[in-house]
């Protein structure tokens, strides 16, 4: 029979993908070698994880399952089964009564059969497809409190670590660099502009390494947002977040999002806003008073005549830059408000002006 995949798995014949699941999480938390570095386990862990993630790997895929079931160990490696000499060599052409079809590879000196993935890619597609799904409040493997979590294997990036576990399997997949959760921090245009403080505080799950099991505890995070700081600037605070089952703690990123604001929008360093002003004021001049982001009143006037949809710009007044010395722009597009309805009498001093203005 060879090894007892559900001896290993500490499950029985019937034990169907949830429990194969929750077991394997289990025992891949209590065995990974990341967590046995500096003890006398160490050789035991390596040891264990490779045969935990070997009968999962078999046990949870359904084909390679039920030849295990009907040949054991040596129906899968291609080696001819005990007993009964109609085995397979070279290949496996089925079960009697079934649709299942298993071919094995072969090469020089023979058939080779199926091969174990090596444990740390198996531990991270269990990761990334059942990583954070549980709701369980005891799940080893759950997300990062309070904090949406990033899609793993999209944004996350290696955190260039290496462990027992790099060292005995290789190096890590994808799935197990997954250390880092993204939360945006929506600020308003006035704090962009003049900077701002903010305290943010996190709940991050640990490991008890005396009890194997989760702990909570809270940590207050301080943001120093510069004047002029733009929407999609990262503060990255390493080693923050939860700590992973392989004993990695995510970083915690925290991107800047602008809130919309009534009057400006941002480009770049510059500000941009929409002044309506009437047709009298577009042909004789105006002066009107806005209010700056840092609050104070600054005058926007014109002695010209204005041209719908004409801008005007104001040197200075616009975003703070990385040079404490100069400041971004402020751009003013004009909307000129014309008048709904007209007397005929009123049309034909207008006319009468503009005609002598030509």
């Amino acid at each position: 029979m060879g090894k007892d995949y559900y001896k290993i798995l500490e499950v029985d014949k019937n034990a169907d993908d949830e429990a194969l699941k929750k077991t394997y999480k289990k025992l891949a938390l209590k065995w990974h070698p990341d967590r046995h570095k500096n003890d006398s386990d160490k050789e035991t862990a390596e040891r264990k994880f490779k045969e935990i993630s070997e009968a999962y790997e078999v046990l949870s895929d359904k084909d390679k399952r039920q030849i295990y079931d009907a040949y054991g160990e040596e129906g899968l490696t291609g080696a001819p089964p005990q007993g009964d000499g109609s085995g397979f060599p070279g290949g496996f052409g089925g079960f009697p009564g079934s649709n299942v079809k298993y071919t094995f590879s072969t090469g020089p000196g023979g058939s080779r059969g199926f091969t174990p993935s090596n444990p740390n890619d198996v531990f991270g597609e269990f990761m990334k497809h059942f990583g954070g799904m549980s709701n369980d409040d005891d799940d080893p493997f759950g997300g990062f409190s309070g904090f949406r979590q990033g899609s793993f294997g999209k944004n996350a990036r290696g955190t260039g670590r290496t462990g027992m576990f790099q060292e005995s399997f290789g190096a890590r997949t994808p799935s197990e660099a997954n250390t880092e959760v993204v939360k945006p921090i929506a600020l308003t245009l006035e704090d962009l502009y003049k900077g701002v403080t903010k305290k943010m505080k996190i709940t991050r799950k640990l490991f008890d390494s005396a009890t194997s099991k989760q702990v909570t505890a809270d940590k207050v995070i301080e943001l120093q947002v510069r004047p002029g700081m733009k929407a999609g600037s990262k503060f990255r605070f390493a080693n923050s977040g939860d700590e992973l089952p392989n004993g990695v703690s995510q970083d915690v990123v925290f991107v800047l999002e602008e809130k919309p604001h009534q009057i400006y929008k941002r480009d770049g360093d510059n500000l941009i806003m929409t002044l309506s002003i009437t047709l009298v004021e577009a042909l004789s001049g105006f002066k009107k008073p806005i209010q700056t982001l840092d609050g104070r009143t600054l005058a926007i006037s014109s002695k010209n005549i204005i041209q719908p949809d004409q801008e005007q710009r104001v040197l200075g007044e616009g975003m703070p830059t990385k040079d404490p010395s100069r400041k971004g722009d402020l751009i003013v597009k004009y909307k000129v408000q014309f008048p709904t309805r007209l007397t005929d009498k009123q049309k034909e001093e207008i006319r009468k002006v503009l005609d002598s203005s030509l």
